[in-house]
């Protein structure tokens, strides 16, 4: 049998604090139980040790000299426990683990973190950035920015930027052509990352049917700011979220040929367990993430 099933934890508790206040009653008090409950778990016990470990008088308990010897050492063992816990929490709360898309890490909190860093200095953050959604069942992660409806069950969710999405390409290349009179002639020019769904979404908002993106190499870079750095060199056009791009666009390094702007609906999201809304550091990210957010708004 595994010790874990052997030893009695509960049963321990209840007599380490009957030990310390000297009475049944006073232990049920501290611990939410009744002083029958208490009992049972000192009986529990004592039939596990095979030895009694108080003497019942009327109106007081005592300990007898096996519960004595039990009693500091039992004492000790919680007080390690609770030590180890504290650390770990301790531990716990100076990091703040984010998961983020690879493309908002890129462009935003590259440009923004050491904001939240210099307001809170005693948090640490530890930033991860993926493609895929994390589990935060079965990752360590205390939030994350997320693209989609903002729908996860057991989660809290913040819309914090728009995901639209339309062409983009350099004012060179642009100029280089004979012209983008209508949506159909970006065809004549090198598509990025064809396989994007937001391509086809986007033409036919355009009024584009069959644009044939299929003639085209389907690349997949994994975050915008490839398909960006290659369209900035004039190497094609990229279907990109022109609020990550605010700043190549003042530059004339990006240029939106067409006044189309397109969203599917999903947009980025901060996530994180509705059972830890209250927990100090994800309140205090929260916060200046979403008083973040609203500056850039108010900038656009």
């Amino acid at each position: 049998m595994k010790m874990s099933r052997q030893l009695p934890l509960n049963a321990l508790r209840v007599f380490e604090a009957a030990a310390r206040c000297g009475s049944f009653t006073k232990a049920g008090e501290e611990l939410g139980l009744t002083q029958t409950a208490v009992s049972y778990q000192i009986k529990l016990l004592e039939d596990h040790i095979g030895e009694p470990l108080f003497l019942r008088r009327p109106r007081q308990v005592t300990l007898t000299t096996i519960g004595e010897r039990l009693a500091p050492r039992v004492s000790e063992a919680f007080g390690q426990l609770q030590d180890a816990l504290g650390a770990v929490m301790e531990a716990s709360g100076d990091m703040l683990t984010i998961h983020s898309t690879a493309t908002f890490a890129q462009q935003w909190f590259s440009r923004h973190l050491g904001a939240f860093q210099l307001r809170h200095p005693t948090i640490a953050v530890r930033l991860i950035s993926s493609t895929s959604m994390v589990d935060f069942t079965r990752e360590v992660a205390d939030v994350a920015i997320r693209w989609g409806r903002g729908d996860w069950p057991g989660l809290s969710a913040h819309r914090i930027m728009r995901l639209d999405f339309t062409p983009m390409l350099s004012p060179k290349l642009l100029q280089a052509t004979d012209g983008l009179k209508e949506p159909a002639d970006l065809l004549k020019l090198s598509i990025i990352s064809a396989g994007d769904p937001w391509w086809r979404q986007w033409f036919a908002a355009a009024g584009v049917e069959n644009p044939d993106l299929d003639r085209f190499p389907r690349n997949e870079f994994g975050t915008q700011l490839l398909d960006a750095g290659i369209a900035m060199a004039g190497q094609g056009v990229a279907i990109l979220n022109p609020g990550h791009f605010h700043e190549d666009i003042a530059a004339g390094r990006l240029c939106q040929p067409f006044d189309i702007l397109c969203n599917d609906g999903r947009d980025y999201w901060l996530a994180y367990p509705e059972s830890r809304r209250t927990v100090p550091k994800i309140k205090a990210f929260r916060n200046w993430l979403l008083a973040e957010m609203a500056l850039d708004r108010q900038a656009e």
